[in-house]
């Protein structure tokens, strides 16, 4: 059975827009296969925990349909799903490394290593562990006796060249002698990416490794884990990061990158997905707007391009404005109501939506253009108050009107307009600035009708 995964850190305020996409590949070639989506919590990186994070990462990926099928909140066959509450797995391998001689244990202090670092920059060379405590471990075990600190670090061979196949990337060759001997076990008592890593995805039973391109230069490291412990290895496949438009890294210091922001602002669920399902990959019919069963229907992964996809949130937002106009009115209120935090008359939002659903891209975009609706405008945007004869016969000609249907507002202020020898731009500009304080709004004459007769003589009265 194929089982995918991903292995989000609760370091943030949220999930990584970038993760999100690594979760939609996991999710969709494991819903491809009949397999199962894996959420783990690798939160072994203590000093930058963030209260509340994981919760906020699972509520995120349930909020986009990303359901997983094992994980810290639903359990599974191969639980704990956190790290944090593995730590006896990881102690147990790390040793058992020790034991077959592929480890050991090192007591070097942070200043030595500090020290090392610097003279290996100094004389240009690939700062790495020089094994020092690897060819004095009569030693080192009696320091650890004596209750020295130590850490776990794996022997790297040199003058090996490792080859592993990527299912995005082909075939890729590594020299062991660019890599360094990296710790396993850390001081206290908890792993290194690159051991837990690898024990979780074996014991989880994980047999495709979809994740960034960032952890590709771990890979080879990986590999080795794998083979000193005589564990088949799963399949590989490194997406591509996520960039803005100039090529540069999306980070947060740019960009909103939080999964949740997107929501907060009106982006549809399945328009974000759509969106990112394009990132680095193209459908087979070179159709843009698919839905997420289309998507696992047609995907493959060996489709991803290698390059880095530009993050265009602009693009984004037309999506986003397509699957709008294509959702039902009904439901479109009641997105924009939950929106809105129930704070406004919902059958009020249900009568303005046939006139915003054309003009707005994402849910946030509704309110600056329909709050006349809900409050008398406080501020115009044109001055009136030279205005105030042409409002007065307005106010008179629209008093008149007993059946307040958009059309007939319409044809009585042309003919008013026509009358008065008002050009029809300069008319219904101020008509609808005093109406709705604005020189841009939603069709003006539907407006008024939804605002009723009562309202807009009112707001009128008030000018003049």
């Amino acid at each position: 059975m194929v089982r995918t995964r991903i292995a989000p850190s609760p370091t943030g305020e949220d999930i990584h827009i970038g993760n999100l996409y690594t979760a939609l590949i996991n999710w969709a070639w494991a819903k491809k296969n009949k397999g199962k989506f894996i959420v783990r919590i690798e939160d072994t990186d203590r000093s930058r925990l963030v209260r509340d994070s994981e919760q906020k990462i699972l509520k995120t990926l349930k909020a986009y349909g990303l359901t997983y099928d094992e994980g810290p909140d639903i359990g599974g066959p191969y639980k704990p799903y956190r790290q944090s509450e593995r730590l006896d797995y990881y102690k147990k391998y790390a040793e058992e490394l020790i034991d077959k001689g592929v480890a050991y244990y090192c007591t070097c202090t942070k200043e030595r290593l500090d020290e090392l670092r610097t003279l290996q920059q100094k004389q240009k060379q690939i700062p790495k562990y020089d094994k020092f405590c690897l060819v004095r471990q009569t030693d080192v075990k009696q320091e650890i006796k004596k209750g020295k600190q130590f850490v776990i670090r794996f022997n790297v061979l040199s003058g090996k060249e490792i080859v592993f196949r990527d299912v995005i990337r082909g075939d890729i060759k590594i020299l062991s002698d660019n890599l360094d001997d990296q710790v396993l076990l850390k001081s206290d008592g908890f792993p290194t990416y690159h051991l837990a890593v690898v024990v979780d995805d074996y014991l989880m039973k994980i047999t495709h490794v979809i994740r960034a391109e960032e952890w590709l230069s771990s890979t080879p490291k990986h590999i080795l884990l794998y083979k000193a412990f005589g564990w088949d290895m799963p399949i590989y496949a490194h997406v591509p990061i996520l960039r803005n438009p100039d090529r540069s890294k999306l980070s947060k210091r740019k960009n909103p990158v939080w999964a949740s922001w997107y929501l907060k602002q009106g982006f549809l669920p399945e328009a974000v997905l759509n969106y990112l399902a394009l990132m680095g990959w193209s459908h087979p019919k070179q159709i843009e707007i698919f839905n997420l069963e289309e998507f696992v229907k047609v995907f493959d992964l060996k489709n991803i391009k290698s390059v880095g996809p530009a993050f265009d949130q602009v693009k984004l937002e037309w999506i986003n404005g397509e699957y709008i106009r294509k959702t039902p009115d009904s439901k479109l209120k009641s997105l924009i109501f939950e929106s809105l935090e129930k704070k406004y008359p919902e059958d009020l939002i249900e009568k303005t939506v046939p006139l915003v659903r054309e003009r707005i891209k994402k849910l946030a975009d509704y309110l600056p253009l329909c709050e006349f609706f809900f409050e008398k405008p406080k501020k115009y945007n044109l001055d009136l108050s030279q205005k105030k004869d042409l409002l007065k016969r307005i106010y008179e000609e629209l008093s008149k009107i007993s059946s307040w249907k958009a059309e007939v507002i319409g044809e009585k202020m042309q003919n008013l307009a026509k009358k008065l020898g008002v050009k029809n731009s300069e008319f219904f500009m101020t008509l609808r600035v005093a109406i709705t304080g604005k020189k841009i709004s939603p069709p003006l004459n539907e407006s008024m009708e939804v605002l009723d007769k009562k309202e807009c003589l009112q707001r009128l009265d008030n000018l003049v």
